[in-house]
């Protein structure tokens, strides 16, 4: 007699904010893995959870649904789940932490060329003026964090022969990087710095990271970009650097408070650019949090079937819960 495979049954909890088409697209990667597309009180195995769900009624489905062993986030940055974390961190997380890394680095060269070429201000140009920039090849870059999207940033930053500084919570190696230094050695290296590359997730001890001293420590003539989250950065130290002319720049995809306000004083500030939260775009990230459903959903079966490691190991993107990334 032929064994019979389980096949997981997953819910979902999409998003009122974004339109059908994302809420189909997940759907239909559940059932392209092999799953069934169940409603949370079906027993399901797992979650999917949609981009900009309800925090609350994850947490309420979760406490509801005890049958829920797994939890698939949509961002890398997990922060906005903490009270479910603290809830249930036995279950198995995984976030969307490495698969946003290629268009998110892509978007944080981006920002370092334009502001080390003086774009910001000439696109406010209403004359021919003067030449200026700064090139990037053989420059120093600073990149803090060891994920996905620091790794690529450290990549894509090589191409231009620069000696990258990775900056991390423990002191192994980041991939790609000249040197690795521990969280509490920031300072000593952000003086050498011609490039600030933030790319860390968003916990008590990284909030803030850069405030007043880390700006007065930066050259005149470095650039700060910040692809992690707004937190990272203080919004009035930043404010009271770039308008002082203590730093040459700052690009910012992440701003605290966000959205930042129409009346904000960073949107009239000729050293920065500010995009709305767009390295990674719904048309850029459903693709690729689709393929990351069907990995883990894949590797879920092989779990429930006994093929896999009970800690659920084979699946990408684990989160330690009670360490918050």
């Amino acid at each position: 007699m032929t064994n019979m495979t389980l096949q997981p049954a997953i819910t979902m909890l999409p998003s009122p904010e974004h339109s059908d088409w994302t809420t189909q697209a997940l759907a239909r990667a559940i059932e392209d893995a092999g799953a069934s597309h169940v409603a949370p009180d079906a027993q399901p195995h797992g979650m999917i959870v949609g981009w900009g769900a309800d925090t609350e009624e994850l947490l309420r489905v979760l406490n509801e649904t005890p049958s829920i062993q797994w939890v698939q986030l949509p961002f890398a940055g997990i922060e906005s789940y903490k009270a479910s974390l603290t809830a249930h961190p036995d279950l198995t997380w995984t976030s969307a932490k490495g698969i946003y890394g290629p268009p998110v680095g892509e978007h944080a060269l981006a920002l370092t060329l334009a502001l080390l070429r003086d774009l910001p201000e000439r696109v406010r140009a209403t004359s021919w003026g003067a030449s200026s920039g700064i090139t990037l090849n053989g420059a120093r870059a600073v990149v803090v964090g060891a994920g996905g999207v620091a790794q690529e940033s450290i990549r894509l930053l090589k191409a231009f022969d620069t000696h990258v500084t990775a900056v991390r919570r423990s002191t192994q190696p980041v991939p790609g990087a000249d040197l690795t230094v521990t969280t509490p050695q920031l300072r000593e290296a952000l003086p050498e710095a011609d490039v600030v590359v933030l790319a860390a997730a968003l916990t008590e001890e990284t909030r803030n990271l850069i405030g007043e001293a880390e700006l007065a420590l930066m050259k005149e003539t470095a650039v700060l970009v910040n692809v992690g989250r707004g937190g990272l950065v203080n919004t009035d130290a930043l404010t009271t650097a770039l308008a002082s002319g203590a730093i040459k720049g700052a690009g910012l995809d992440v701003t605290e408070p966000e959205p930042l306000p129409d009346s904000h004083p960073l949107w009239s500030e000729r050293r920065c650019i500010i995009t709305p939260h767009t390295a990674d775009t719904l048309e850029i990230c459903v693709p690729l949090y689709v393929a990351r459903i069907r990995k883990n959903i894949a590797a879920l079966t092989e779990r429930l079937n006994g093929a896999g490691s009970e800690e659920g190991a084979e699946l990408e993107g684990l989160v330690d819960a009670r360490a918050g990334y």
